[in-house]
């Protein structure tokens, strides 16, 4: 049977004490993919697997460490984050390139995890409604944040409801600190990073050469062969967590009318960077992602 629920949530506003959780030093650990790519990921907690896949120019530190989502799933999951090629401490064989999916499926070899939950965010929502496609049977939970799986159908598209106008003021800080913490991770130092980050931003198309169907925040890069993904084959839980300025209608208009059981949560007042990063996000976002993976654990 179809679910499907929308929860608009309050926002916490904008300190670091709002998210309520301590920084934590995870396990750092690596490994070589088939194509001789050292991946880097970090370890923590004891449980059923969660696999979080972090964004564009992000890294697994800054995007789920920093912010307190890995250390509130570790209560009860086993939390494995890893820095996808071309970002954090991951080789970078193509300097400011995408994340591969394929990279996740030799993470999970390597660990030895048959099924996980899966969450990404932006790019990494990118690389889960790859996954989807490509190991749907491994997946037991996906999340989309700051992402989603659009309509591919002129005719749906036209039928999707309009988002919000608006922007989040803190989103060019939020923004600038990024530009700055990834300018250092490809070698800068914090000097050179922050001139850089002192020019205006280009417009963040993140790479789409990692979706099976292109997220609404991806570019316009070529798609991946593969299988197509079928949304209404899969019996899979489904979440979706979007800024409200975050353009969460197109993300998720086809995730509400295809998949079986979806649950869409919007982030008031957030956009694009300012619903996940340090020390913006709400504490909503971690309480959902909790409580969903929560709800959809298999039962021992």
């Amino acid at each position: 049977m179809k679910h499907a629920s929308t929860l608009l949530v309050a926002v916490c506003w904008l300190s670091l004490s709002c998210t309520g959780f301590a920084q934590v030093k995870p396990n750092e650990s690596f490994f070589k993919t088939k194509d001789g790519v050292k991946i880097v990921y970090y370890t923590i907690g004891k449980g059923s697997p969660v696999i979080l896949i972090h964004g564009y120019t992000g890294s697994a530190l800054g995007n789920w460490f920093r912010n307190g989502v890995a250390e509130a799933l570790a209560k009860n999951h086993l939390v494995i984050a890893l820095d996808n090629r071309n970002h954090g401490k991951s080789d970078k064989p193509q300097l400011n390139g995408p994340g591969r999916a394929e990279d996740i499926i030799e993470l999970m070899d390597h660990l030895k995890i048959q099924r996980a939950h899966l969450h990404g965010y932006s790019m990494g929502g990118g690389i889960v409604g790859r996954l989807l496609a490509l190991i749907p049977d491994r997946i037991i939970t996906a999340g989309f944040g700051g992402s989603g799986l659009p309509e591919t159908d002129p005719a749906w598209r036209d039928k999707v409801p309009a988002d919000k106008q608006g922007r989040d003021p803190q989103e060019d800080e939020a923004s600038k600190n990024l530009r700055i913490r990834h300018a250092m991770d490809n070698g800068m130092s914090r000097e050179e990073a922050e001139k850089l980050a002192a020019t205006p931003a280009p417009p963040r198309t993140a790479p789409a050469a990692t979706a099976a169907a292109t997220p609404a925040s991806a570019g316009a890069a070529a798609r991946p062969t593969g299988p197509a993904l079928d949304l209404t084959k899969l019996n899979i839980p489904i979440l979706a967590i979007n800024g409200e300025f975050d353009r969460p209608n197109a993300k998720t208009h086809r995730l509400w009318r295809e998949a079986r059981n979806f649950t869409n949560v919007v982030l008031p007042g957030k956009s694009h960077l300012t619903a996940i990063a340090a020390p913006y996000i709400p504490k909503e976002y971690v309480e959902s992602v909790v409580a969903f993976i929560n709800a959809h654990d298999p039962k021992k």
